[in-house]
């Protein structure tokens, strides 16, 4: 999700779990992360079957890179490219133990842990060319000089981190997208609906992961 610790520190529950003292909130869902993963990102923007060579996929919060991986896992092998804005990255041990949840997510991630590790933020894994932009996306998005074909929106629960929620970023999700580009969300928040509308997206509310009742997905209007 939005960020990780470096200097803050993580909570683990179960053991396996991380949680954000700062956000109060877990990095994924307690219901298998990858699963919702799936189901919310993947699923919610008709991947694989968009991916084609040259796809951009842009996120929200990089996190423990779940998200990247399960892309990575889905892909065909189109040499595609992955941008993702995280404020607080978390340090390769912690993700390497994070993500030691998911076998099968786990035994990908050594490409990526190895280049996170020496400090890189540009790496390649698989056909995916990956950089994460460091910092607040308040300020590092409206510079970013690309467009996504599909967004990953994936901060932590909005009552808990507004910011990465406002309608001023939002707007900005919009005009960092391709004209038939898409969203999805795990979040069904009607303040981020709304935000996500008035930005020029049509936003359906649709069936959730686990506990979760609804999920928010939508397309460039």
């Amino acid at each position: 999700m939005t960020g990780g610790e470096q200097g803050q520190g993580l909570e683990w529950r179960d053991g396996v779990i991380p949680v954000s003292r700062r956000f109060d909130d877990p990095y994924f869902s307690l219901n298998d992360g990858l699963a919702e993963t799936g189901h919310v990102f993947l699923a919610g923007n008709d991947l694989p079957s968009r991916l084609r060579p040259g796809f951009q996929v842009a996120e929200l919060g990089f996190g423990t890179g779940l998200n990247l991986l399960a892309l990575h896992l889905c892909n065909p092998g189109h040499p595609i490219r992955f941008t993702s804005f995280e404020a607080f990255p978390l340090d390769a041990a912690e993700i390497a133990r994070a993500l030691d949840h998911f076998p099968t997510a786990r035994a990908a991630a050594d490409p990526f842990l190895d280049a996170w590790a020496t400090g890189a933020r540009r790496f390649e894994i698989g056909q995916i060319t990956a950089e994460i932009i460091i910092g607040d996306a308040r300020e590092t998005l409206p510079r970013w000089q690309a467009c996504a074909d599909a967004w990953f929106l994936d901060g932590f629960s909005p009552a808990k981190n507004p910011e990465l929620w406002s309608p001023e970023l939002m707007a900005e999700v919009a005009r960092h997208t391709t004209p038939v580009g898409t969203f999805a969300t795990y979040t069904a928040a009607g303040h981020v609906r709304r935000a996500l509308a008035e930005a020029g997206f049509t936003v359906d509310r649709r069936p959730g992961h686990g506990r979760k009742r609804h999920m928010t997905l939508g397309a460039l209007a």
